[in-house]
């Protein structure tokens, strides 16, 4: 019989840098020409959002900010540690990433049979300013599990026809943030990661993936065809539970995402997050009425800017197969930081 753990948590790349280097999605929005001039004056802001990004242009907030997050990935982390798992799978976006316009699955499982990658090597091949001080050419080194593959089979039987991968497409080690940012932080602390992973890429950014190539510049107007719907993604997750149930593997369950996003948050100008909508799936998530989520429909997901919770409907269906309610850990709002964060377990 197999055991399983539940994790959410956030992938959230502002982590990665210091708080001095402001890399917050909202500094570069500042110097862009994507927004109306009279809102780059913290004067025409919410009072909030003035107050979060004070006189020193958001740092000091941001040094809070990690600490909250960082209390609750150690939490995580210990829990991952004391369940032991046999492998790790993670629900992730792919942001244009591995894939781009000559193929974008709904939902793609990959059966690597390991992950080597260096996500502290910028695209012009420089080293990323990042906290831990590692080089540019520092490699992190990821084992896949066989499971991958009897996972596929498995939801095949179900009637989820599940694209698979055995190689990377266009990401060098095959993983795009949403997975390589959940390991880093995961192993914040650098104790090491030596959980096997297996990926399984969800198509969030749906209608903008190559139109804004799963950013928040468009390249063009014209929008793709939509991702799998909340419905979808919590019978994928469902399913998954259920093919593991019988199995003989200890495995963790891990949706990664912030949840609303201020860049894909039109009706805010993309300055800050859709607050009032996260706060009602907050409600709803814990109190675990997952069909509400259920309910969600992919336009009312794409005006408040929650594609990436996608990840987080495949977990609830997962959670709700097992009858299971999250533990908490925090929820954090946000004006400056892009992205509101929900950190939560679900014990065995």
């Amino acid at each position: 019989m197999g055991e399983i753990l539940g994790i959410g948590l956030t992938h959230y790349p502002g982590l990665i840098a210091p708080d001095e280097d402001r890399a917050f999605p909202l500094t570069r929005l500042l110097r862009s020409d994507s927004i109306p001039t009279e809102l780059k004056n913290p004067a025409n802001w919410p009072e909030a959002m003035r107050v979060e990004y004070g006189e020193d242009e958001g740092i000091s907030a941001s040094r809070a900010h990690r600490e909250r997050l960082l209390a609750s990935f150690r939490v995580q982390r210990a829990e991952l540690d004391a369940f032991n798992p046999d492998f790790v799978l993670i629900w992730g976006d792919d942001q244009y990433e591995n894939f781009k316009e000559d193929i974008i699955p709904p939902f793609c499982i990959l059966a690597y049979d390991e992950m080597n990658c260096t996500p502290m090597m910028g695209k012009d091949g420089s080293a990323r300013n990042n906290v831990w001080g590692e080089p540019a050419d520092k490699v992190f080194h990821y084992q896949g599990h066989p499971a991958a593959k009897q996972l596929v089979t498995k939801l095949i039987e179900q009637g989820i026809d599940m694209p698979y991968a055995y190689k990377p497409l266009h990401e060098k080690g095959g993983l795009g943030h949403a997975i390589i940012n959940t390991l880093l932080y995961l192993d914040y602390d650098r104790k090491g990661f030596d959980y096997p992973v297996i990926p399984f890429l969800v198509n969030c950014y749906g209608s903008k993936v190559i139109r804004n190539r799963g950013g928040a510049v468009e390249y063009g107007k014209e929008d793709d065809p939509p991702g799998p719907s909340p419905k979808r993604c919590m019978e994928v997750g469902a399913a998954v539970v259920r093919a593991l149930k019988d199995s003989p593997w200890r495995v963790a369950l891990i949706a990664s995402s912030s949840w609303s996003h201020a860049f894909l948050t039109d009706k805010h100008d993309k300055l800050w997050p859709d607050q009032e909508s996260d706060r009602a799936r907050f409600e709803e998530f814990q109190a675990g009425d997952y069909d509400a989520w259920r309910r969600v429909t992919t336009p009312q997901i794409e005006a408040a800017g929650q594609q990436e919770m996608l990840n987080w409907m495949c977990l609830a269906g997962a959670m709700e197969e097992l009858d299971r309610k999250p533990e908490i850990l925090d929820y954090i709002e946000t004006y400056v930081f892009n992205s509101e964060k929900c950190m939560a377990i679900f014990k065995p």
